[in-house]
C-alpha cells in the first residue's frame, strides 16, 4: 500500500536522472540532421505567444539553426541591439521545464519568463507586472526537484539586482508573491483565499516549477507575472494593452538583460 502520493514518494533527489536533455537533443539532431551550435545564452519563455508574433510581425527574428528540441521551435530575436532566444506558447510548469532543461544543455544561461497571470489582490503600487520572488507550489513538477518543504523562489542575488534596478525605472514592476496551479479551471474561492493568505498576488502556470529547477541545478531564472486578467469574473478582461503587451514585455525582457548580463 502506498503511504504517501506519488508525487512526493521517492524522489530520491541527490541521485542523477536516466533519461537527460543532452541525450534526447543527440538523438533529435541525428534525426532531424540539425548542426552542432549554440543557442543564444539569454532565452525567452513567452506562454502566451503575443511576444514572439509581434516580433515576427516585425521581422526581428528567424529561427535558430541550432535548436534541436522535438516539441517547440526556437526563434532568434534581435531587438534594441540585443539578441536572444525565444519560444512562444510555452504554457503549464511541465513544458516551461522540458524547454528549460534543453536550453541551459544547449547554450543557454538566463532564462527569463513573462506570462499572462490572474490578479488575486492588488500590488501596493498597482503595477502592471510582478517579479516573482517566490512561488506557491500548487502544480506537480517542482515537486521531482525539490523536497515538499523546499521553497520556490527566485536567486537572492538575482533578487536583489533586480529589484533594485525596477525601483528606479518606469516599466511598472514591483516584486512579489504568485501562487503557481497546474489546473487553471479549479482555482475555486477556497483555494484562492488560501493562496492570498499566504501573500500571493497573481496566478500563474510556470514559476514554482521553473524557480524549483533553477534552484536545483544551479540555473539564473527569472520569472515575471503580467497582470491582465481577474480571472474573466467581469467582462472586457485579458487586455495586454498596446500590441498585445508585447513592446511592454520587451522592455522588462530589455532591462533585465542589461542589469543581469550587463
Amino acid at each position: 500500500m502506498i503511504n504517501e502520493p506519488v508525487i512526493i514518494a521517492g524522489k530520491a533527489f541527490g541521485n542523477p536522472s536516466i533519461f537527460l536533455a543532452e541525450n534526447l537533443l543527440r538523438e533529435a539532431r541525428r534525426q532531424k540532421q540539425i548542426p552542432e551550435g549554440q543557442i543564444p545564452s539569454v532565452c525567452v519563455l513567452d506562454p502566451d505567444g503575443d511576444i514572439l508574433a509581434y516580433l515576427l510581425k516585425n521581422n526581428m527574428c528567424e529561427l535558430d539553426p541550432h535548436w534541436a528540441c522535438y516539441h517547440s521551435k526556437l526563434y532568434n530575436a534581435h531587438y534594441e541591439g540585443l539578441n536572444f532566444g525565444i519560444v512562444g506558447c510555452a504554457v503549464g510548469a511541465s513544458y516551461a521545464v522540458l524547454l528549460a532543461e534543453q536550453m541551459f544543455v544547449s547554450g543557454c544561461e538566463l532564462l527569463i519568463s513573462i506570462t499572462s497571470a490572474g490578479m488575486i489582490q492588488a500590488p501596493a503600487s498597482d503595477s502592471k507586472f510582478i517579479l516573482i520572488e517566490s512561488a506557491l507550489r500548487d502544480e506537480g513538477t517542482s515537486y521531482h526537484y525539490l523536497p515538499v518543504d523546499a521553497p520556490a523562489e527566485l536567486n537572492h542575488q538575482l533578487k536583489e539586482k533586480l529589484s533594485a534596478s525596477f525601483k528606479g525605472s518606469l516599466l511598472m514592476v514591483e516584486t512579489g508573491k504568485s501562487w503557481t496551479t497546474d489546473a487553471p479551471y479549479r482555482e475555486t474561492q477556497p483555494a484562492i483565499e488560501l493562496a492570498k493568505s499566504w501573500g500571493a498576488i497573481s496566478v500563474e502556470m510556470e514559476a514554482a516549477a521553473l524557480y524549483a529547477y533553477a534552484t536545483a541545478q544551479n540555473k539564473n531564472i527569472v520569472c515575471f507575472a503580467h497582470l491582465t486578467n481577474t480571472m474573466a469574473q467581469e467582462g472586457e478582461d485579458f487586455e495586454k494593452g498596446i500590441e498585445n503587451g508585447s513592446t511592454d514585455s520587451l522592455g522588462i525582457i530589455v532591462h533585465t538583460i542589461k542589469n543581469l548580463n550587463g
